[in-house]
């Protein structure tokens, strides 16, 4: 009997995951990108909430530097919202560039594909698919500061997809995909101002530009394309048009 419902708690737990949620109001959906615009347009919230998107950034760097043959050493996140990822491989090499593009473009990347998922109506599987990600970025943090910020933003999302019910839930996942798909390009603002006043000479754009020999402008030009092209595509995607 012990394994029959086992193998019944299993397949509850596979159809919840894979299973469709019901489509939240408009309103909902409205109502979470005005949330979500007013948790990153303050400067003083933003400096909190940014590191959401640090965590992104970082995430893209070691997933990317992985897929690509690399050996990730471990990833760092401060408290000023910066971060860093440290990653063993060819210097050079489609590799090392692919590592090096992948944090300004996670957060938008991140953001496009949590929107296909809910608008399929994979809530669930949103929820759990980020919170499988976070543990698996937990074990390759190496400082306490982002090792809590990892493990609260787990805890979130924890605690919404087994306390909630349906309706807070599509509220926290739209409120999760409209902060990407917004929060991808902020940085992005933050990052050309810094290098027009010739601050950042180590950015992700200007380790590019020495790498494949281009202008850095050129890999900000590709940032802001993925940022705008996310945040319009993913919202339309988000808003049912």
């Amino acid at each position: 009997m012990v394994p029959c419902v086992q193998l019944t708690d299993v397949n509850n737990v596979w159809n919840e995951l894979v299973g469709t949620q019901p489509d939240p109001s408009s309103w909902l959906v409205a109502g979470t990108a005005l949330v979500a615009l007013a948790a990153i347009l303050p400067h003083g919230i933003w400096r909190l909430t940014r590191n959401a998107i640090t965590i992104a950034h970082e995430g893209g760097h070691g997933l990317v530097a992985l897929l690509s043959g690399r050996r990730l050493d471990g990833i760092r996140l401060h408290s000023d919202t910066s971060g860093l990822t440290v990653s063993r491989g060819r210097p050079t090499g489609l590799g090392m560039v692919l590592t090096a593009a992948a944090g300004y473009s996670a957060p938008s990347l991140l953001g496009i594909l949590g929107a296909v998922l809910l608008a399929a109506g994979h809530i669930t599987a949103l929820l759990w698919g980020a919170t499988a990600l976070l543990i698996a970025m937990l074990v390759m943090i190496r400082n306490a500061y982002g090792a809590l910020t990892v493990i609260l933003t787990g805890a979130a999302f924890l605690l919404v997809s087994w306390l909630t019910g349906p309706a807070v839930q599509a509220a926290f996942a739209y409120l999760v995909v409209w902060f990407l798909l917004l929060g991808g390009v902020r940085p992005l603002l933050e990052l050309q101002r810094k290098r027009r006043h010739g601050g950042a000479p180590d950015s992700d754009a200007d380790q590019l530009a020495r790498l494949t020999h281009t202008p850095a402008a050129l890999w900000m030009l590709l940032f802001y394309a993925i940022g705008l092209i996310g945040l319009f595509g993913g919202g339309r995607w988000l808003l049912g048009l």
